[in-house]
């Protein structure tokens, strides 16, 4: 595990469950959000967002967590040696956006940029949802399908999933180093 790619659906809790990753593995976290928005929310212009993602992927070792875009999306998914995807229900996607919403208010959401407008994000999230659960989760499936013979695939559709996720990865960092030791 040196190249980690974490997608899925939006509010699936894909950057709280990359930070645990990161900080488990010592791998270090890029999130999409941050680079591709400014402070506020605005966007970066895409070439350099596009430029930006291109030298992650060159590196040696990273977890990269968000979207993107299309384009960069595919590039990411190929480069990596892992693949998290985070297909929950719907409906815990929709209540996740909706507790984001809400919290977001008080204290900023993890892996937003500074000063991101909560209810305009939180609105296009809702948007999101059932597109990417009707068109893009099911290419996403076809994906780590196909992925599963090269690559180091976790599928997580369940909350109680996330909890064994991250015990498997402890127990193979233990005995990794258990032998090295």
């Amino acid at each position: 595990m040196q190249k980690v790619a974490v997608f899925g659906n939006t509010g699936g809790g894909k950057s709280t469950l990359s930070k645990r990753l990161s900080d488990i593995t010592g791998l270090p976290l890029h999130i999409l959000d941050k680079i591709q928005y400014r402070s506020g929310g605005v966007e970066v212009p895409q070439e350099d967002y596009k430029r930006a993602h291109q030298e992650i992927l060159q590196a040696d070792r990273w977890i990269i967590d968000g979207f993107g875009c299309m384009e960069t999306l595919w590039l990411r998914l190929d480069e990596a040696d892992t693949l998290v995807f985070v297909d929950l229900p719907l409906y815990v996607h929709f209540w996740w956006v909706t507790k984001r919403m809400i919290s977001g208010n008080i204290k900023p959401p993890e892996g937003w940029p500074e000063n991101s407008p909560i209810l305009k994000s939180s609105i296009n999230s809702y948007r999101v949802l059932w597109l990417c659960h009707k068109y893009l989760n099911p290419r996403y499936r076809e994906y780590i399908d196909r992925a599963r013979n090269t690559k180091s695939v976790y599928h997580i559709r369940s909350t109680e999933q996330i909890s064994h996720f991250f015990e498997s990865i402890e127990n193979e960092i233990n005995f990794e180093n258990g032998r090295l030791a």
